[in-house]
């Protein structure tokens, strides 16, 4: 069961234990994350659920798709080279430990 830890902009990490294909958004929907709203619900279209997704994890989560991108530049105000949208990173095993900061504010 890989687990997420999501970093608030308060500074509390907040461990979750997903479910393999879940996704980073739905695991914290599911879990009550503060600042993780996915208004649209994990399609890929409102980006209300960025993050900025830890260094170390990087490589292994990958860069966003076309759409998701577009999202980025276009749907958030503090876009990084580390951002992503929650509802685009499936958790899969070899995710395990993945940790993440939640922005101070969504769109």
């Amino acid at each position: 069961m890989p687990k997420v830890v999501y970093v608030g902009s308060d500074g509390v990490d907040r461990a979750i234990d997903a479910s393999p294909g879940e996704s980073v958004m739905s695991a914290a929907l599911r879990a009550g994350v503060p600042g993780i709203i996915g208004e649209c619900g994990g399609n890929n279209s409102c980006a209300t659920c960025h993050v900025w997704v830890r260094d170390e994890f990087r490589e292994a989560v990958g860069g966003p798709g076309d759409l998701e991108a577009d999202l980025l530049d276009l749907g958030v105000s503090d876009p990084r080279d580390s951002s992503r949208l929650g509802c685009q990173i499936e958790l899969t095993e070899e995710l395990d430990g993945l940790t993440v900061d939640v922005p101070p504010t969504q769109p």
